[in-house]
């Protein structure tokens, strides 16, 4: 992973300059011609990216670039974490870049501005790690703790002071491998968000909207089970759809021991999703969605009521997947 560090953009510099630095690279207008002023700089919260062992140069990059996009919309001080492996390191000394970047607000004369720090790290030298992230970070603002590729999220408990502090712990368990561990002892388990959950937004308010026509009563009558089925790609979605739909039931009444019942459909379309519920006698719901076509389509018959419906379906983008599950 040490190549990681090496690819990412910005300019390399002291671990002990990084302030007086980034202090100079602004007063350089940071490479953009432009000229920020201290609201323009105004930083609302501290996000730090953390890319696992296993992520590749191509990953990272395109991780750093869904940052960049975020701070876009919400400024803030990123801070991207690269551990290397001991057996890559050089001199077992942290390294750091800094990067900045300025972009037009939505009204003429606004601009935002969003400045990185980059750290490069061995594990043998973590425990130095977050006294120098706790010196990179705004103070007074809340951090967000984005936890990126780690294949068992155990290995996070390294980092109690991220997340400890942080206001939001966000993973992505689609990148966890069936039958790695994910058991970890959270400091703040109402913090943690999955961001699978996170961009199925669109997804579960479409589901929820079509639902909304049938009355609550008549949504559990005779109902027996979720049933889920996938396409190779979609193992973590249905996971969390299964789950949502499971808990949306049982708000309208349904028993809390309802089946719910996941697999993999050999027959499917790698990116496809289909979501029934059962039910004894003639009632039937099912949704079905091809998030690589962008295309769904719903069935169901309620208390004699039937309905079809076909519509386009998305996932929200990386980005937006991020102030999703950080901020609502």
């Amino acid at each position: 992973m040490s190549s990681i560090f090496d690819a990412l953009p910005g300019q390399e510099t002291p671990v002990g300059a990084i302030a007086k630095n980034l202090a100079r690279l602004w007063a350089a207008d940071a490479g953009t011609g432009l000229k920020p002023g201290e609201d323009s700089k105004a930083t609302q919260v501290n996000f730090v990216l953390h890319l696992g062992m296993h992520t590749t140069v191509e990953d990272a990059l395109a991780q750093f670039q869904t940052a960049v996009r975020f701070s876009k919309r919400y400024p803030c001080r990123v801070v991207v974490l690269c551990p290397i492996r001991d057996e890559n390191v050089r001199d077992g000394e942290l390294r750091a870049k800094i990067y900045a970047e300025c972009h037009p607000g939505k009204t003429r004369g606004d601009l935002r501005c969003c400045e990185f720090v980059m750290l490069s790290y061995p594990t043998a030298a973590r425990r130095f790690l977050e006294n120098q992230v706790s010196i990179c970070l705004s103070t007074d603002l809340p951090l967000y703790y984005w936890a990126h590729n780690f294949f068992s999220t155990a290995k996070l408990g390294a980092y109690q002071y991220l997340l400890g502090r942080a206001k939001r712990v966000l993973l992505d368990r689609s990148l966890v491998p069936e039958g790695e561990s994910s058991e970890l002892s959270w400091p703040h388990p109402e913090a943690v968000r999955d961001l699978v959950n996170a961009r199925l937004l669109p997804v579960r308010q479409s589901i929820g909207q079509f639902l909304s026509a049938y009355a609550p009563p008549a949504l559990i009558e005779g109902l027996e089970a979720v049933v889920v089925r996938h396409g190779g790609a979609r193992r973590a979605e249905a996971r969390v759809l299964a789950a949502w739909a499971h808990m949306r039931l049982v708000a309208c009444g349904a028993p809390t021991g309802l089946a719910v019942e996941s697999a993999p459909d050999p027959a499917a379309e790698a990116d496809s999703v289909e979501l029934l519920f059962r039910y004894r006698g003639d009632h039937r719901f099912r949704f079905q969605g091809d998030f690589a076509r962008g295309c769904a389509h719903f069935s169901a018959r309620i208390r004699g009521a039937g309905s079809e419906l076909a519509t386009a379906i998305s996932l929200l983008s990386p980005e937006a997947a991020l102030a999703e599950a950080m901020f609502f």
